[in-house]
């Protein structure tokens, strides 16, 4: 089995990334995360890989971050849960966040993710929440919260960006201008100013 590729990467987008390794390109899947951490084209670059192994198909999947896979890997014992599901997963919501989301039995936040409907959620919360003791997961007393935080959220999600850029933006936003936390129209525009 496949478990860890370095090698030139080739081609990323959200989603996949095909990295040459002594003159063969390997397609792997990736989450947002992944991607973004990735270098540009033609860089080195290093994955941890989960092979999947099915009876038409190879799949590979990577990780820049060991915890990410070892978070995919959990995720996927969930009855219903799948590879390409838990890709997903990973996308909607940082490792951090879906392990707290876990352990705190937040339905809610799992709900968000594209995929995810509240049985899901609930088989989430009941055979993962005691599998994730391993995992370290720092408070974020950082993120930020509010209905106009929520709203944009949703409205930059509705538009096209990634919920974890969209997230990233709204707190560089709020944090620039404390005030614009309760202000929809002067979050919304300040957020799409980072975001893009």
């Amino acid at each position: 089995m496949i478990a860890h590729l370095r090698g030139k990467l080739i081609h990323k987008e959200p989603g996949q990334a095909i990295v040459e390794c002594a003159g063969v390109g390997y397609d792997v899947t990736i989450s947002v995360p992944t991607f973004t951490a990735l270098p540009s084209a033609a860089a080195e670059a290093s994955l941890h890989i989960h092979t999947q192994v099915s009876d038409d198909a190879i799949a590979l999947f990577g990780f820049i971050d060991r915890e990410e896979k070892r978070l995919f890997e959990r995720l996927i014992t969930v009855s219903g849960v799948g590879p390409k599901l838990a890709i997903k997963i990973l996308s909607g919501l940082s490792s951090e966040r879906t392990v707290q989301a876990i352990r705190a039995q937040d339905h809610a936040q799992l709900v968000r993710i594209p995929g995810v409907g509240k049985k899901l959620a609930e088989r989430l919360v009941v055979e993962l929440k005691d599998k994730l003791d391993d995992f370290a997961v720092a408070p974020s007393p950082s993120a930020v919260q509010g209905a106009a935080v929520d709203d944009v959220l949703s409205a930059l999600v509705n538009l096209g960006y990634q919920r974890p850029a969209s997230e990233k933006a709204i707190e560089q936003a709020v944090g620039k201008d404390k005030a614009l936390a309760g202000d929809f129209d002067g979050l919304f525009r300040a957020a799409l100013k980072v975001i893009r």
